[in-house]
């Protein structure tokens, strides 16, 4: 894989991975059902749990990035852990923690 390549996927998962730590170490505001209407307690529940849901998939996409980071540094980055085909280049860089080749991704989530 060429090296030009490896070091913008570092660049960007290093960016992400910074925005995601900085998100995730923000305070959660947690609901006070206590006060207000009933809808609007409802609404605030509601908006709590969405947040969590959120947070949820921040850190999922955390630990992604963290293991691409480690592919990177095990020479593996950009092979499928599929099939072992290199991964498109245009995959890469819309997504530099993909796992796999466009084609077992297409077979796996149907």
């Amino acid at each position: 894989m060429d090296p030009k390549m490896i070091d913008g996927a570092r660049l960007a998962l290093e960016s992400e991975r910074e925005r995601l730590r900085v998100e995730l170490a923000e305070e959660v505001e947690h609901p006070r059902v206590s006060h207000g209407a009933q809808t609007a307690a409802a609404t605030e529940v509601t908006e709590s749990q969405r947040g969590q849901q959120l947070r949820g998939r921040e850190q999922q996409h955390l630990v992604q990035i963290e293991a691409a980071l480690g592919r990177i540094e095990a020479g593996t980055f950009g092979r499928c852990q599929t099939c072992g085909k290199a991964i498109a280049p245009e995959r890469l860089e819309a997504l530099p923690w993909a796992i796999d080749c466009i084609d077992c991704h297409a077979r796996t989530r149907r």
